[in-house]
């Protein structure tokens, strides 16, 4: 199984054994709001990720329907092409994040964005990001489910250390 096969099963299993961070969230005064404040989105290593971190804030990516993740790339960590089977929004929370399309990783090419910016990833898109800069990025991504990550070379490595 290649790196982004088993980032995406063990993100899956880490999701249905979490308890999923909305319930913790449950807003007493108002049924069927959520609140998920920083303290309880629980950060879990990516598996071969070179320090990447992944937390659900809300839903399950592995099951339909809406979700809410997000992801943080330590300096000079980048993923490789790959692609999801649904459209996905990804907003920059902070740093900057560099971004690519296509299908040859190109980080010559990679356009950066900076906290507040969105990209939008259509569904089947090939793309690729992380943080090519000397400071962490986070983003947020937002999603309809099941969103598998599917490695354009799965043989290939899924995460790449840039400078």
């Amino acid at each position: 199984m290649g790196g982004i096969a088993r980032m995406t099963a063990g993100l899956a299993a880490w999701a249905a054994t979490a308890g999923l961070t909305a319930s913790v969230g449950m807003a007493d005064d108002v049924p069927g709001f959520v609140r998920v404040t920083p303290s309880q989105v629980h950060w879990s290593e990516i598996p071969g990720g070179l320090g990447a971190r992944y937390a659900v804030v809300l839903g399950d990516p592995s099951k339909p329907g809406l979700y809410v993740v997000r992801a943080t790339f330590p300096p000079h960590v980048m993923d490789t092409p790959h692609t999801h089977p649904n459209d996905r929004y990804v907003t920059v929370l902070s740093g900057t994040w560099y971004t690519g399309t296509g299908p040859v990783f190109d980080l010559s090419k990679a356009v950066p964005l900076g906290p507040g910016s969105v990209m939008f990833h259509p569904a089947g898109a090939v793309h690729w990001d992380g943080s090519a800069g000397d400071e962490p990025v986070v983003v947020q991504i937002t999603g309809m489910g099941p969103a598998p990550t599917v490695p354009i070379d799965p043989k290939g490595g899924a995460w790449v250390a840039v400078k």
